[in-house]
């Protein structure tokens, strides 16, 4: 055989070669589950929240859909962002770029959330914020692939806040936890007391899960505020409103939630929060559908679903119909997508994103109900009022989302 024909031949085995493994790969990649992260606190001041329960919330929701999309298998993954944003946005990373997660959520912890988005923005890949608060996520940093679900600072303060400035609170005193959501929360809320006709006397920053209030809280009570506002979550709230109680501050002044979850309703007993006016997206006893769902989720996990839970149940449900609506695991084409369908399940009627990004659905304002008043398990709210999502969340052109500029 002449030299030239060696080579002829050669080629050819090399691009058979080739072909053959680009055919490997692609058949592989077919076959491989379509993976989803849980991101979120295992075991820090957010995991009652959060944590193992959003696992199980997601998992609730790809068997629900059937365990498949696209002809694949869905597989939930799970990790602890330790509340670092250096932590988490790792996580992020690695998953997105090596072991082929399709879409993050949960995430409770605005900074670590903040992070993650950027990330997945620039990869093009879906993060659902279901645990994270910051409305900066639908504001200055929102994104094409970026859906803010459950709640948000500002959905919080227009129920708290507000309600409590006409029961005529007219002083506030801000106990905020000393990173994004705090800031964000104060920021949102004190719009919101000063629209009512409040007034800010006095604030103070707290480090994220301190276990000693008292040099704070001696500070709120000097201001003789009507109200100290308590913009942290999770246990640090739960250690704050404790040690308020022991101080006997509660006797001269008003402790105000601004991100109150079930879990620290259940953590502090009624005795130490009844009375306590709160907002959330979400109550297990709301009506017969969040009743039944609730009932699924505490017989796996023995524990009252918070309003994170519900809505990691309600968003990964939403992005699977997407998927399967598109036809494709391409994140902007997806994140369209799920702009495009209405939001319909046990926790949301009628629901809709906008181009930010944000879920527009109801918010509820609850009183907890005193020892004497709760009947049964878990009874532990008071509907007061329902508050339409368009009046709930912040509008759209105010928030300063670029996605909204006209080129």
């Amino acid at each position: 055989m002449r030299s030239s024909e060696m080579s002829g031949v050669k080629r050819k085995m090399v691009v058979a070669m080739v072909a053959s493994a680009l055919l490997g790969t692609s058949a592989v990649a077919q076959d491989a589950p379509v993976k989803l992260g849980v991101m979120t606190d295992m075991s820090s001041l957010y995991a009652d929240n959060g944590g193992q329960g959003s696992v199980v919330a997601a998992q609730m929701a790809v068997d629900d859909f059937g365990g498949k999309v696209l002809g694949r298998s869905i597989q939930i993954v799970a990790s602890d962002h330790q509340n670092k944003a250096d932590v988490g946005a790792a996580i992020a990373r690695r998953w997105l770029d090596n072991e082929g997660v399709e879409a993050i959520l949960d995430v409770p912890n605005s900074a670590v959330a903040l992070a993650v988005q950027g990330i997945a923005r620039d990869k093009k890949k879906l993060f659902l914020a279901t645990g994270a608060a910051t409305s900066r996520l639908t504001g200055d940093e929102c994104s094409l692939t970026g859906i803010h679900w459950t709640y948000d600072t500002y959905a919080l303060s227009q129920g708290t806040a507000k309600a409590i400035s006409r029961l005529g609170a007219k002083s506030w005193f801000f106990l905020s936890a000393d990173y994004s959501l705090g800031a964000q929360l104060e920021a949102d809320s004190r719009k919101v007391i000063e629209a009512t006709g409040g007034k800010v006397v006095g604030a103070v920053k707290h480090p994220v899960n301190t276990p000693d209030f008292s040099s704070f809280l001696l500070q709120a009570q000097s201001s003789n505020a009507d109200v100290i506002a308590l913009a942290d979550a999770g246990g640090d709230f739960i250690n704050a409103v404790k040690q308020a109680g022991e101080f006997g501050i509660t006797r001269q002044q008003k402790l105000a939630g601004l991100i109150v979850f079930i879990a620290d309703i259940h953590s502090l007993g009624l005795q130490n929060a009844k009375g306590l006016m709160l907002s959330s997206a979400f109550y297990w006893d709301l009506n017969d559908g969040t009743r039944a769902w609730s009932k699924r989720f505490i017989e796996k996990t023995q524990k009252v679903p918070t309003m994170i839970h519900a809505g990691t149940y309600g968003a990964v449900m939403h992005y699977l119909r997407a998927i399967e609506a598109a036809d494709t695991l391409d994140g902007p084409t997806v994140a369209a997508k799920m702009r495009e369908m209405p939001v319909n399940d046990f926790m949301t009627r009628i629901g809709r994103i906008r181009e930010d990004g944000r879920l527009i659905r109801d918010m509820y304002l609850f009183r907890v109900k005193s020892p004497e008043e709760s009947k049964y398990r878990f009874d532990y709210y008071e509907l007061l009022a329902t508050i339409p999502g368009e009046e709930a969340f912040r509008p759209m052109e105010e928030g300063g989302c670029p996605l909204l500029k006209k080129p």
